[in-house]
């Protein structure tokens, strides 16, 4: 996870002319940094997507029985919709104090926060023990997933910016995504595991080890995050604070095209949770396809993120931005017919190749970006807040889309072709927007990003 450059071990920065903000130098906090978001992610990111394998498999019956499969689906595929609904809140709150205070207090909360929510969530009983409560108890508990989900991507994002070399940013902050897809593969080769269990079994206790597990994997999160400080070019810019206008003001009045354009731009997102949540459910519903292969294919593009997006990183260092991504989206919108095809006629190995080239390539090239794309586009004063605010309001698309696609799909060999225009159109929403209302960044110094609100 640390770059190839040898560089002196050191955290002393280079001084830019006319006295501005320290560039940061290549040094043991910049990789410290990229290591502490990979594994706070993954860590994170493995609590928040065994819930989405949880509600694809599992959850329809353990906490909506006696209700229509088809209906019950809907339902289980909505409370993954949930934790998005108050992500664009809790991220101005927590970006508000990312700014004021500090990036490194927040995500430690947002990983004690992910930690006990996950863990509790393996403690339910079921709607057959306790009612209707159940699903109340599930649907809150997702609530504050949703919360520290929140603020967890872009501030982890935020803090290996501000710690990177200017030169090298895109590649420091696809750790982050990096970090997610990881926490991917973990939840799949959890709910690999027990899935294989007999019905009975799986439905009583087996689903909840994957949640228990959570309790482990958060410990080591905390420590890792609580050793790392926050970056120079941050700490320089709270010393020179004056004024005490909230950050989310500023956001808004100063930067609302910006705010926009995120939103706009965030429709990439809604590849992960059309493949990692829906296509799975979906797909256990074809004849010849089951659960734990979905899985395995789910595991393999995980894989191959892991190894795709901090190369598309470095591209992207070298060639800018926003060609690695206009083309991933690209990518994306036309291999997902394909990727929905394979899987209606049941073709296993056009499923793993259509799937890999969505997730590890196409998406491999989006999903590193996008955060790191999105927080340049903010001043390092505003960054946590604007950037967490944006992007989750933009991803409250992204969290229905399980359930959109659920409504959409129809009977037949073809029902799924609604589901695949609709991603597709995300896709292509977000590489215009990129085209035509993002401006280029990788050459630009980290204490110059986003300082003058920008025009359309």
């Amino acid at each position: 996870m640390s770059s190839h450059h040898t560089a002196p071990e050191t955290d002393a920065s280079t001084q830019p002319p006319e006295g501005g903000a320290p560039v940061p130098a290549e040094g043991t906090h910049a990789r410290k940094a990229a290591t502490a978001a990979f594994i706070g992610s993954t860590l994170e990111y493995y609590d928040f997507f065994i819930y989405g394998s949880a509600s694809a498999l599992v959850f329809n019956r353990i906490f909506f029985p006696d209700i229509d499969p088809f209906i019950g689906t809907i339902l289980s595929m909505a409370t993954i919709g949930i934790g998005y609904v108050v992500r664009p809140i809790a991220a101005a709150v927590i970006g508000h104090f990312g700014d004021k205070v500090g990036r490194k207090q927040m995500l430690v909360l947002t990983l004690i926060m992910m930690g006990a929510s996950t863990f509790l969530i393996g403690c339910l009983p079921p709607t057959a023990a306790i009612g209707v409560l159940a699903p109340i108890l599930l649907v809150a508990l997702r609530v504050v997933q949703g919360i520290s989900a929140a603020g967890e991507s872009v501030g982890a994002v935020t803090i290996s910016l501000e710690h990177a070399p200017s030169n090298k940013r895109a590649f420091y902050a696809s750790w982050v995504n990096t970090g997610a897809v990881a926490g991917i593969l973990l939840a799949s080769l959890a709910f690999m595991l027990v899935a294989m269990m007999p019905d009975e079994q799986l439905l009583s206790w087996g689903w909840r080890i994957p949640f228990l597990a959570s309790i482990i994997v958060a410990a080591v999160g905390l420590y890792i995050r609580a050793s790392l400080p926050d970056a120079e070019v941050f700490e320089q810019t709270k010393e020179e604070q004056t004024e005490s206008e909230m950050p989310l003001k500023v956001v808004f009045r100063d930067h609302w095209r910006t705010v926009v354009k995120v939103i706009a731009f965030g429709l990439w997102a809604v590849v992960s949770s059309i493949v990692s949540a829906f296509a799975l459910s979906y797909a256990t519903g074809e004849p010849g396809i089951s659960g734990s292969l979905m899985l395995g294919v789910t595991i393999t593009t995980a894989v191959g993120g892991i190894i795709t997006q901090p190369l598309f990183g470095i591209l992207a260092d070298k060639i800018g931005r926003k060609p690695v991504f206009i083309t991933g989206n690209i990518i994306c919108a036309s291999m997902i017919f394909v990727y929905f095809g394979a899987i209606s006629v049941a073709n296993i190995p056009l499923i793993f190749i259509s799937g890999i080239i969505v997730m590890s390539v196409g998406y491999g090239m989006v999903n590193p970006l996008g955060p790191a794309m999105t927080a340049e586009m903010f001043p390092t004063k505003i960054r946590y807040s604007g950037a967490a605010t944006a992007s989750q309001m933009g991803l409250v698309v992204t969290g229905f889309a399980p359930t959109i696609a659920a409504i959409m799909v129809r009977p037949g060999p073809t029902g799924w072709v609604p589901v695949a225009v609709f991603t597709a159109a995300c896709c292509l929403i977000s590489a215009v927007v990129t085209l035509v209302w993002v401006k280029e960044t990788y050459k630009t110094r980290t204490e110059d990003l986003g300082k003058k609100p920008e025009t359309v």
